[in-house]
């Protein structure tokens, strides 16, 4: 199925018509739905925790589209901001009083394991327990950037930090991940 390519103004301006929402948040959907999953599982690892992760993203997108107001910020970068908030939201359920979901690695690490069972690729996996090993905040940045390929500006709408915090962290994310690898390999 071929999926329309929508700008985010196209799209936001079709959410914003009572008219057309529904159809602008279907389009919304599946113009950024599998971006969002796999996002999503990027941080909770777990499948099922990544759709419960989506649709807590899906109602709240639909519920607070009328206070996106579009001016500085991108439609993408805020939905990425809602989906990374839902993500850490499942982690911080994991987690105890005193735990921080920096803690949840080795957690995090075995249902990598279960959810992807001997069948994955050796090396692969040993990039996924090295992303594991990060903290979280270096994690989220790593990844948008890495795998999603974000500029470094748009990373910091989804997540409230600034530039150089973010290249701080994505480098030293990358630092982490190359002495992991080594280490292990």
């Amino acid at each position: 199925m071929a999926v329309n390519k929508y700008s985010d103004d196209e799209l936001y301006s079709m959410l914003k018509d009572p008219k057309t929402k529904e159809k602008g948040f279907k389009a919304l959907l599946a113009q950024y739905g599998r971006g969002l999953y796999w996002h999503i599982r990027r941080i909770v690892i777990g499948h099922d925790d990544t759709e419960d992760a989506v649709q807590e993203t899906s109602i709240n997108i639909w519920k607070n589209i009328d206070a996106f107001r579009g001016n500085a910020e991108q439609l993408k970068s805020w939905i990425y901001r809602i989906a990374t908030n839902e993500s850490l939201q499942v982690l911080r359920k994991r987690t105890t009083f005193l735990q921080s979901v920096d803690d949840l690695g080795e957690v995090l690490t075995e249902e990598l394991t279960t959810e992807n069972p001997l069948d994955s690729e050796a090396t692969e996996r040993l990039f996924q327990e090295a992303l594991l090993k990060l903290p979280t905040q270096q994690r989220i940045a790593f990844n948008l950037r890495y795998y999603d390929e974000m500029p470094y500006e748009q990373i910091a709408e989804i997540t409230g930090k600034k530039v150089g915090v973010l290249k701080t962290n994505y480098h030293y994310a990358v630092d982490k991940i190359k002495s992991y690898l080594k280490e292990h390999a």
